[in-house]
């Protein structure tokens, strides 16, 4: 059965589990560790991604995260393969380090949210690394020390986290503390990380009692949450699905869009491509860019080449817009 697309745009909550190849090592040494959390918190402000939780095992990694203008692929593709490159060096290896897909689930935020932050977080200690809380607070490579306060991570969205706790840091922090301790006694949670309906409807328990009274959810295994939120995302999925340009006529069709909105825009594609930057050009470049980007999935080098200015020049207009 072919693999499903990926779900993403901009500001979508994700879980995403990175393996090594037949379940081997990705880090060796301390050397190593600080490598893959150095390049997960540098690339994260250049892509527009925000990290709440993760976790760095022998094995295997989770990160809890929301995709920024560039798109989940983007910032994936530079962790992953500089990181590969990096290791292999050091450690005199060639050939692939991770398995070919990392996996990513798009996250219902209000159900899931302080779950996975858990989940994540918990990881070292359901893996037997660390035998308690006190241990877990003081190991730089899980996200659990930064939010209490141990380690600093500018590029870790801490507030964020422990504004679901409370609006005072000590309360929030206790708060939180508490809430992770007795996540303890849950052991794995494969409802988490599992398939479809499993996923969506919290647990085998819950899909049985469905089961038994008749009823249907719709499920995804791209998805953790509701039967509501899964139609919801493959809807949206599915829209833009229908606006992805064939490779072989994206040239073409990019060209056709620029040129529709600059004539609405009463301008020529020729001063638009000139790279002036008076603001009302600047604003139209803007949203050609950003709709590019957003509904159609059109790379940025193909935008910039097409509008006749750097595609860094483009990677910093999507990233403001959507910061604004």
């Amino acid at each position: 059965m072919p693999r499903q697309a990926r779900l993403d745009a901009p500001g979508t909550l994700h879980h995403v589990i990175i393996r090594g190849i037949e379940k081997e090592r990705i880090v060796d040494n301390d050397e190593d560790r600080q490598d893959f959390v150095f390049r997960m918190g540098k690339i994260a402000p250049e892509t527009g991604t925000v990290i709440y939780a993760w976790s760095l095992m022998p094995n295997h990694a989770h990160i809890l995260l929301r995709s920024g203008a560039l798109g989940l692929s983007r910032y994936m593709r530079r962790l992953l393969t500089g990181y590969a490159v990096a290791y292999n060096r050091r450690h005199s290896r060639h050939g692939h380090l991770f398995q070919n897909r990392y996996k990513s689930i798009v996250c219902e935020e209000d159900s899931y949210f302080l779950e996975l932050v858990r989940y994540i977080h918990l990881n070292p200690l359901r893996a037997r690394i660390l035998e308690n809380m006190s241990e877990l607070a003081r190991y730089p490579w899980c996200g659990h020390g930064v939010l209490m306060g141990r380690f600093k991570n500018e590029w870790q969205d801490r507030d964020y986290v422990l504004n679901w706790f409370g609006k005072r840091e000590g309360e929030a922090k206790r708060a939180y503390h508490q809430y992770v301790e007795a996540g303890i006694a849950q052991g794995r949670r494969p409802e988490l990380v599992g398939g479809g309906l499993i996923r969506s409807r919290g647990g085998w328990s819950q899909v049985i009692s469905l089961r038994r009274h008749g009823g249907r959810e719709l499920s995804d295994e791209r998805i953790l949450g509701s039967g509501d939120f899964v139609e919801r995302v493959t809807m949206e999925a599915d829209k833009i699905v229908q606006y992805q340009f064939p490779a072989n006529q994206r040239s073409q069709e990019v060209e056709r869009f620029i040129e529709e909105v600059c004539k609405k825009e009463r301008i020529s594609v020729e001063e638009l491509r000139a790279g002036g930057r008076r603001r009302r050009i600047s604003q139209i470049r803007s949203m050609i860019a950003c709709k590019l980007v957003e509904i159609y999935g059109i790379p940025l080098a193909e935008i910039a080449r097409q509008m006749g200015v750097s595609t860094s020049a483009i990677s910093k207009t999507v990233k403001r817009s959507t910061e604004q």
